[in-house]
């Protein structure tokens, strides 16, 4: 994009779209299932419209800028935090994710928890990507756990840094295993219930700890028994506990993510409410397919549907 016309008139699209949706945006996660690792993806214009809606055409000249010079000839010295981070905003916003990661991580020895867990997420969502090879996967997998970590340190009271530890601890564990995966469910489970307590209105913190209980409800009997070697009392958690967060993640935000929609119907199928499953999985069904995961979504609540019906 330039400053011509064209670039002009997108970003003056983007700001009347920002400021039609109305209210503002959390840092918004797009989590999936709890044992792979919680994937970051972009949720239409979901951005962090708190610090995007004081975008200035200053700040978009200075993005415009790092992504048309090259790196040596910007001077990073210059930039405020504030301008740092509205520029990562709108990288996350557009999708971005390779240039968001190369624009943080010349900041990486920051002392700011801001700029810090905005990173953590830039790694992890890099690590994501199907391009990205599995070496690569892990070495940013556990950069991010460090960023993440780091972003803690310097603000305790960050909902956010709280809320990505905790991926980036469960991000790990598909590396170390079983073991190291329930091991940590207690330390992932309590930054859960802190970005939750700091930030009551997050919506994906209160899903995450909903797949969290879900997770724990139906653990195998193996991994009852590892967890039951690590703890006097193992980490467990029933459907109804799921159930409770994930309707108050939906009464946060209304229809904010097609997952949430999915866990819900899958959950009253747990509990033996078919009336409630086929409602909430036709609203997975039919929840506007923005990316991958939500096609994922759609596939999974068609089949489920079918498999009720059947019965």
């Amino acid at each position: 994009m330039s400053m011509a016309a064209g670039g002009r008139a997108a970003f003056t699209r983007f700001v009347l779209k920002a400021a039609m949706i109305g209210r503002s945006w959390s840092c918004r996660l797009r989590p999936c299932g709890f044992g792979s690792g919680v994937r970051a993806q972009v949720l239409g214009g979901a951005i962090n419209l708190g610090r995007g809606l004081t975008l200035t055409l200053m700040t978009f000249l200075g993005y415009e800028a790092h992504r048309n010079f090259p790196g040596p000839l910007i001077v990073h010295a210059d930039q405020k935090v504030e301008e740092i981070i509205d520029q990562a905003d709108y990288l996350y916003g557009t999708g971005e994710v390779a240039k968001l990661y190369h624009l943080l991580i010349e900041h990486k020895n920051s002392t700011d928890g801001e700029i810090l867990w905005r990173l953590a997420r830039a790694s992890r969502d890099l690590a994501q990507l199907e391009n990205t090879s599995m070496e690569k996967k892990k070495q940013l997998t556990y950069e991010a756990l460090e960023f993440a970590k780091k972003a803690l340190e310097k603000n305790e009271l960050s909902f956010a840094a709280h809320k990505w530890y905790a991926i980036c601890i469960s991000d790990v564990g598909d590396y170390e295993g079983t073991k190291a995966k329930i091991a940590n469910a207690y330390v992932i489970k309590e930054h859960f219930q802190k970005a939750i307590e700091l930030n009551p209105k997050d919506a994906t913190s209160i899903h995450l700890m909903g797949l969290w209980c879900f997770t724990f409800a139906e653990l195998p009997w193996i991994q009852q028994k590892i967890a039951a070697m690590f703890f006097a009392t193992p980490p467990s958690s029933t459907y109804k506990e799921a159930l409770q967060y994930f309707n108050k993640a939906e009464e946060a935000d209304p229809n904010f993510y097609s997952k949430n929609l999915l866990m819900m119907g899958k959950t009253y199928m747990k509990l033996k409410n078919e009336k409630l499953a086929l409602l909430w999985l036709t609203k997975a069904r039919d929840y506007p397919a923005r990316n991958e995961e939500d096609k994922q979504v759609q596939k999974e609540a068609t089949e489920l549907l079918k498999s009720i019906k059947r019965g």
